[in-house]
């Protein structure tokens, strides 16, 4: 049976711009202001290699310390400043209807708790979910230890899994792991940028891939 394995930030919940600012103002107050479409642009990565391509916009590398602290502080802004989380268009119908019908998926990102367990909680998703974070897995995306990771949970081979995400990064990441990839527009990347990291299809967000999940073979219950 084919699986759904989801990226979370800019998939499932509508937090992509939340984490653009919370970065913004940690670099800000540490002295290295960097531009808002810079920071966007690397949304998905694992925070080490976030920091990483920082220390290439400033010119300077940036020590463990200094970068873990500026990790630690984009976590406190952003639970600060979205402290509810939305849900986007069509997410928590599309994982009922999963959860319904038998079909395995999870969810697989980058972000670490306890940050991503209000996104948690507004999908509805219960404790039997299974949810692969950053804590769990030696290297976040765009390597692909989140997927394989997840697939196995799922106990789903990777070649039989479907990785759904908004980024470039989860693409690559759902690549490296074997696995067809699935783009949806929702987290502010064009259709033609997912498809050039190598999304097999491109939807609007979740809602639209929920009606096109025969695209992908996969039937829900009376389909």
């Amino acid at each position: 049976m084919r699986a759904l394995i989801f990226d979370l930030d800019g998939t499932l919940i509508d937090t992509v711009y939340a984490h653009v600012f919370a970065w913004q103002r940690a670099l800000r107050e540490a002295g290295m202001p960097i531009d808002g479409w810079k920071i966007h642009r690397r949304i998905g990565m694992s925070g080490g290699l976030f920091t990483r391509a920082v220390a290439r916009e400033i010119g300077r590398p940036l020590i463990d310390d200094e970068a873990e602290a500026i990790q630690r502080r984009h976590g406190e802004i952003f639970r600060e400043i979205l402290v509810e989380r939305r849900p986007l268009p069509g997410a928590i119908a599309l994982l009922r209807e999963l959860r319904q019908a038998g079909i395995p998926h999870g969810i697989a990102t980058s972000g670490r708790r306890p940050e991503i367990d209000a996104s948690l909680d507004a999908l509805e998703v219960g404790p039997s979910m299974v949810v692969v974070a950053r804590g769990d897995v030696l290297r976040a995306k765009p390597e692909p230890d989140l997927f394989l990771a997840a697939s196995q949970r799922l106990n789903v081979p990777a070649g039989d899994c479907y990785a759904v995400g908004d980024a470039v990064w989860d693409l690559l990441a759902a690549r490296r792991a074997g696995m067809l990839s699935v783009g949806l527009l929702s987290g502010g990347y064009g259709e033609d940028e997912l498809t050039r990291a190598g999304a097999f299809r491109v939807y609007r967000d979740a809602a639209e891939l929920h009606d096109s999940l025969d695209e992908l073979g996969i039937l829900l219950r009376g389909a």
